[in-house]
């Protein structure tokens, strides 16, 4: 493969926005770099990979890197508790947590405790907690996400999220009889972590993602990745990426994107595929923030500009598309260009969901964009 740049927006994708008089959040933007890019290069539409109810960020961008989801089952505690430095054991069970707020009667009133950052307190109530028969690991995952590692013997991920967003319950349940024994421990953890918690800032903790330890093949190239969140430095190590760290990137509207992208072209000097992850698309959109949305892509097109005319292999696109209006993940068909100055050209005239459509690439699934590359 070419010297890659490879540029993910987290949650690219939108539905029309009525204030934007029926446009995306993308195709609204101001983009006249990443359109040139466009026109200069060839597009179409990704068509998520996803197994539950709705596309995750670990589906998505594992997908991107060619892993078929439903071969190898990556679930988010897995990521989670590799990104948060955990050494996961065969027989382990990680979970993804969220810190949330709920009400006496258990109504979730926010599932993200108002995007709390500083959890340090709040982890070291939880790992008061003694649960008979198995040992609990409990890291930070960055401002309201934790990772939960149950260890100890017979142990089985199959149970269901305790997290009703993503289509369960407030309670875990076994999914079969090797989930039984787990699901009770895991129950009597969610009861002791309320009762802990129950003065806190936040008082809940929504568990979801129950995974085993996964053995992955390493990605083919020499790669690297550029990311705020630890969830996508998680992503990239567990293939064998590098991870680099740029300064003021931390996964906000803020980021430091100049940083980034001169980060990515420099460090092609070294590696042949660099892994750029944009996280703010998704999490404002999460929050219903689309004028910010729209804003927060302005603001990387200008950026963006300095991948222009270099003769290599620049691919932008999203790991799922976010519907700002829904305030969640959707399955709606994610915008992608892929630029080169020698590659040729298609009809496409901007880069939006809209346009693309049109591309040469087509409609393609995720899984098979690497080799299309």
């Amino acid at each position: 493969m070419k010297k890659t740049i490879f540029l993910v927006f987290d949650g690219l994708g939108d539905e029309p926005i009525p204030e934007f008089g029926n446009k995306t959040p993308l195709e609204y933007a101001n983009t006249p770099n990443l359109d040139l890019l466009a026109q200069k290069g060839v597009c179409g539409l990704l068509k998520p990979d996803f197994l539950g109810v709705m596309p995750t960020s670990e589906e998505g961008h594992y997908s991107l890197f060619g892993y078929d989801i439903s071969k190898y089952k990556i679930k988010r505690g897995f990521v989670t508790a590799v990104s948060a430095n955990i050494d996961l054991l065969p027989g382990d069970i990680a979970f993804r947590g969220n810190f949330a707020i709920v009400d006496n009667d258990l109504n979730i009133l926010d599932r993200r405790a108002g995007r709390i950052k500083d959890t340090k307190e709040l982890i070291e109530l939880l790992r008061s907690i003694k649960i008979e028969g198995v040992d609990l690991i409990i890291k930070s995952a960055g401002e309201y996400r934790l990772a939960v590692v149950f260890r100890g013997d017979n142990l089985s991920s199959d149970v269901s999220d305790g997290d009703p967003y993503y289509g369960g319950t407030m309670k875990i349940k076994a999914l079969s009889g090797r989930g039984e024994y787990t699901a009770l421990k895991v129950n009597e953890f969610l009861e002791k972590s309320h009762e802990v918690l129950k003065n806190s800032k936040a008082n809940y903790i929504l568990l979801r993602g129950a995974s085993e330890f996964v053995e992955l093949p390493k990605f083919k190239e020499k790669s690297c990745c550029i990311a705020g969140k630890e969830l996508y430095k998680g992503i990239a190590s567990s293939i064998g990426m590098d991870v680099l760290n740029v300064l003021g990137a931390d996964g906000t509207f803020e980021t430091n994107i100049k940083a980034k992208i001169e980060k990515a072209i420099n460090s092609l000097n070294e590696y042949d595929f660099v892994f750029v992850h944009l996280k703010a698309t998704d999490s404002l959109a999460e929050d219903g923030d689309y004028i910010r949305k729209k804003e927060f892509i302005e603001r990387a097109d200008i950026e963006i500009g300095k991948l222009i005319d270099k003769d290599i292999l620049v691919v932008v696109t999203g790991d799922h598309s976010t519907c700002s209006i829904k305030k969640s993940h959707c399955s709606l068909p994610i915008p992608v260009l892929v630029y080169n100055s020698k590659l040729g050209v298609d009809d496409v005239s901007s880069f939006s969901e809209k346009e693309c459509i049109n591309g040469k690439i087509g409609e393609i699934r995720q899984v098979e964009l690497i080799g299309k590359l």
